[in-house]
């Protein structure tokens, strides 16, 4: 072999190691920090939601500090690896820029979900544990993320509502307030006396318990109201308050002791009814005779 040869392979082989073995390293580094960058994001998340628990932190927020911090850990994490494995980061910058924007014209209604989800934890039109309506749908708060609202349904499933939708329209929370107004309407017949079924529907409420009045807090005392004059019967309301948390077993109560009551005091309660009347077929011998 001519000598320049050896001369350049000898040159080249060491320059070769040397490049291979230090892209190796960072290679390796790279990939290790990523793993440990990772494994601590988790562990930070997990120390925030432990703290804010001990601190008596309110859920929604607790929950939404968490993920903000694992996700800032991750995107820092990304970016030092990079700059291990050589790839010098600031020389991006207008690249990353360009990029940003039209992934952010391409994720503009993402973006959206997710400065929904910023506007819910600040704004807090509802926060995790309370019973909610929304976009059609009904449930308990469970979680409260960047990008969507998660729903427990009262038979037990998980209902996933983006935040765009659900920060954009109509929010009923059901038990937003500690107490909440039982509304029964009920129909009897004309020939009730009216002062009978109103003193009748003053008994329903009376040995109920958890029923509120002004001087246990509620804004009304109990009251049954004549509504109105129907095509069939008298219409009669039920209104009273109770605590929020005891509202259905309170209503289905009071529904009961109504239709006891009225059948106790012999006051019908009028159902619709229809009367069919058959005509008999003409006879045949009628109909020869007029041929």
């Amino acid at each position: 072999m001519p000598e320049y040869i050896n001369d350049n392979l000898s040159q080249i082989i060491p320059y070769l190691t040397e490049s291979v073995g230090t892209f190796l390293f960072s290679s390796l580094g790279g990939i290790f920090f990523l793993l440990v960058g990772f494994a601590f994001a988790g562990w930070a998340r997990k120390l925030v939601r432990r703290i804010a628990d001990r601190s008596k932190l309110d859920t929604t927020l607790s929950t939404f500090l968490a993920s903000a911090i694992r996700y800032a850990i991750i995107a820092m994490t990304i970016l030092s690896a990079l700059s291990l494995f050589g790839i010098e980061t600031t020389s991006f910058a207008a690249v990353i820029g360009a990029a940003g924007l039209a992934i952010g014209l391409a994720l503009q209604g993402t973006l959206g979900n997710l400065a929904s989800g910023l506007l819910l934890i600040g704004f807090r039109p509802f926060k995790v544990g309370d019973f909610i309506r929304t976009n059609g749908e009904s449930g308990t708060v469970e979680e409260i993320q960047l990008f969507s609202t998660i729903l427990r349904t009262v038979d037990n499933r998980a209902i996933i509502i983006p935040n765009g939708p659900v920060f954009n329209n109509n929010i009923e929370n059901v038990t937003a307030k500690p107490q909440r107004r039982v509304d029964i309407t009920v129909g009897v017949d004309y020939a009730a006396n009216l002062q009978q079924t109103r003193d009748v529907l003053c008994s329903v409420y009376t040995d109920v318990e958890n029923i509120l009045t002004v001087s246990t807090g509620a804004p009304a005392d109990p009251v049954v109201v004549l509504t109105e004059l129907g095509s069939s019967s008298v219409d009669w309301a039920l209104r009273v308050w109770c605590p929020a948390d005891k509202y259905w077993p309170i209503r289905e109560k009071l529904l009961e002791r109504i239709k006891n009551k009225l059948d106790e005091a012999n006051i019908g309660i009028p159902f619709p009814q229809m009367e069919v009347h058959l005509a008999s077929p003409p006879n045949r011998t009628t109909i020869a005779a007029a041929n």
